[in-house]
């Protein structure tokens, strides 16, 4: 079943990858979310190896090299997106090494080699959330850093109608559809077609960065203070943003 998952998924991001070109990006972290001019998570990226996980179209490398990273490297399953990558880095001055493979698949990629390791928004479409911390942890060098992005598990529990495909809002309460503790893979419907994923607990990803042998020193889930002070965008997104997170961002350290 995952791999069929992760080939449905390839697909997705193949055909579609022109569409994407620069959302979620840092500095952005996720969806009315904290940005990294707030966080600081990569203050001390100057002169420093790096690695994205589902690296996409590129940006996020972009804004790395630009901070001063010295070395670049990109995974990601679609060929398509690392096209993209590829040309709007090498257009920027830099040179990559980019590699197209899933996330929880052996790759060439070197050990105890990385100062940083990150995902902006992309790690949760992993089968294995287990064995890609593992990974992740594996490419690091001791006292190496962990940062990911991802969706905020309430923000998928809330329904949403079928006519529009908006959250469900009623009367400024929420209507929720799915079970926080159900971890089962959801289809989310996205342009001409579904991808799949699965929706974890925050309990899930904590023992499992645990489990790979790494500590949490932040974890951030706060809708962004412009949100939350905006009177004037009464959309079913906004009104969900300022009761729960729609993201969540982990920075953590290899032990």
């Amino acid at each position: 079943m995952e791999e069929q998952i992760i080939e449905k998924n390839k697909k997705y991001w193949d055909d579609h990858a022109d569409l994407w070109f620069g959302t979620t990006a840092l500095p952005k972290y996720g969806v009315k979310f904290a940005t990294e001019d707030d966080l600081h998570f990569f203050s001390e990226v100057e002169g420093k190896k790096v690695l994205e996980i589902c690296c996409g179209s590129g940006h996020s490398l972009k804004y790395l090299a630009d901070k001063g990273a010295e070395e670049l490297w990109g995974l990601d399953l679609s060929q398509k997106q690392l096209d993209n990558a590829g040309k709007l880095l090498k257009e920027s001055g830099c040179n990559p090494k980019l590699i197209c493979a899933p996330m929880e698949a052996d790759s060439d990629i070197p050990q105890d080699y990385f100062d940083y390791v990150y995902s902006i928004y992309g790690i949760g479409w992993t089968t294995d959330l287990e064995g890609t911390f593992k990974k992740a942890a594996s490419y690091l060098k001791s006292g190496g850093y962990f940062i990911f992005s991802w969706g905020h598990p309430l923000h998928y529990c809330v329904a949403k109608s079928y006519e529009t495909g908006e959250d469900v809002v009623d009367n400024g309460a929420l209507v929720f559809s799915r079970s926080y503790f159900d971890e089962s893979y959801l289809k989310m419907p996205v342009h001409d077609t579904t991808v799949t994923f699965a929706n974890r607990k925050i309990s899930t990803f904590v023992n499992a960065l645990y489990d790979a042998g790494f500590i949490i020193e932040k974890m951030i889930e706060q809708t962004d203070e412009k949100s939350l002070a905006d009177t004037e965008d009464i959309s079913p997104k906004a009104q969900k943003a300022k009761m729960v997170p729609l993201s969540m961002c982990f920075k953590c350290r290899k032990l």
